[in-house]
């Protein structure tokens, strides 16, 4: 499982107009700047991003984006979802039809586990989380 670049500055993104919400939208290029991220690559990000209900587009002069949502109700589940789509670890975990020994895999339980495992994080950690806490302070599971 790997998570791709849309979904590390896809949460970069947002943690942007999380810092920044009620100050009204925000532009991709200030967000750009600040994030030391292509421009171009911010505006294929919104796209998915809008459509999940996360962001909202402001036309105009003085537009931009917003969160849709208060930053405590925007996990990182949702975020990871709308940018990556299922994160499934093996194809067999998404859909058993993709393997024939789907039925009798002894080591599918295990994939399955993992699966659960990672979006049960991902469910509890929220865009506020990010933005208050930093890294140190995010719910960790003791192995």
């Amino acid at each position: 499982m790997n998570i791709s670049t849309r979904s590390r500055y896809g949460l970069r993104l947002l943690y942007e107009l999380a810092a920044r919400a009620g100050e009204g939208p925000v532009f991709l290029k200030d967000i750009a700047r600040r994030q030391d991220i292509s421009e171009k690559y911010l505006s294929k990000l919104v796209i998915p991003l809008k459509s999940a209900g996360i962001i909202t587009a402001h036309r105009g002069a003085h537009g931009g984006y917003s969160l849709s949502k208060r930053p405590e109700q925007i996990t990182a589940l949702e975020v990871v979802t709308a940018l990556e789509g299922d994160i499934a670890p093996i194809e067999c975990v998404r859909d058993a039809s993709a393997c024939a020994r789907s039925g009798i895999c002894s080591t599918l339980p295990f994939w399955k586990g993992l699966a659960e495992a990672v979006n049960a994080y991902l469910r509890t950690v929220t865009l506020s989380d990010i933005l208050c806490k930093g890294a140190g302070g995010l719910v960790t599971y003791e192995i």
